[in-house]
């Protein structure tokens, strides 16, 4: 069943007049293998992004330490000078070892180098969202983040920092946060699979606050079930478009950035905004989630 809402309808930015296409676009694998150096076809990654703003795509997901600062350049390559009503999303509190590991990066210097190295490898004089990055790889930890979003309230103060998001990060720390500044958007690991955050989003929503999951489909390792491939099969789409399609029918205010480095993967990501799955196929996928867990907790 297909629906013609343009790439999963709007959502208005909490505390704004701006309004995002629920299915946007990550750039994180149009680096190199590893998130780490070039990709082998720069002009194919030129071309993808392009084709993706063609289709309508104004939400863009990146961050310069993906490369390291590769996908940024990539994106000014591609679409500088942008196009009106475009936005972009990056993030800050990570950095890469010479050794391709994944740091933190929160300390005062670090956050203002980091968005100065967003505005400058974008070509940009104002970021328009810059999501703080805490927690570990996957998971967010509890603990202050008091400290690092204080930078970036102050950045947000100085006119180079328009909307300020969180990133892996819990409930509580989303309520110090907003005693220091307002946040925009959550962005942490979550998926049909993965549904830890059931309860936050939903408190987002109520908040009106955007909920973005990251690795939507998986991420390093891509979402495998066969009841996922059984109702794809039953709604003739892929797995892939079904997963993305739950996404956006969980709740109005997640907003999606799948990434490829594949035109045909792009096609297939945005196609998956049109898709309507019936409520028995969102009953056999909410019940992936529970057999995941169930098997998480028999190999502890």
């Amino acid at each position: 069943m297909t629906k013609s809402t343009k790439l999963g309808g709007t959502f208005t930015l909490h505390g704004t007049s701006t309004s995002l296409y629920r299915m946007g676009y990550g750039a994180m694998q149009l680096a190199g293998p590893e998130v780490w150096g070039p990709p082998r076809d720069v002009d194919g990654a030129i071309a993808l992004l392009q084709e993706a703003i063609a289709a309508g795509v104004n939400h863009i997901d990146t961050s310069d330490y993906y490369g390291p600062h590769v996908t940024n350049l990539i994106i000014k390559k591609a679409l500088h000078p942008y196009p009106a009503g475009l936005f972009i999303v990056t993030k800050v509190g990570a950095r890469r070892g010479e050794d391709k590991s994944w740091l933190h990066a929160l300390s005062r210097k670090e956050l203002i180098n980091g968005v100065h190295d967003n505005l400058r490898n974008l070509g940009i004089d104002a970021l328009d969202v810059v999501n703080l990055r805490v927690g570990g790889m996957m998971a967010p930890s509890e603990g202050s983040i008091e400290e690092p979003l204080t930078v970036l309230a102050e950045l947000k103060r100085q006119g180079l920092v328009r909307h300020v998001g969180l990133s892996n990060v819990t409930p509580r720390q989303l309520q110090e946060g907003q005693r220091i500044t307002e946040i925009v958007c959550v962005q942490n690991f979550y998926n049909l699979a993965h549904r830890d955050d059931d309860a936050f989003v939903d408190a987002l929503a109520k908040q009106g606050i955007a909920y973005v999951p990251f690795f939507p489909l998986g991420g390093f390792a891509p979402l495998q079930s066969s009841e996922l491939d059984r109702v794809a099969a039953s709604v003739e789409a892929t797995s892939m478009q079904v997963a993305l399609a739950w996404l956006l029918q969980r709740s109005p205010n997640i907003l999606t950035i799948p990434g490829t480095s594949s035109l045909n993967h792009l096609r297939d990501n945005l196609g998956a905004a049109a898709l309507e799955l019936p409520p028995d196929a969102i009953a056999a996928l909410n019940a992936i989630a529970e057999t995941v867990r169930a098997a998480s907790q028999s190999t502890r």
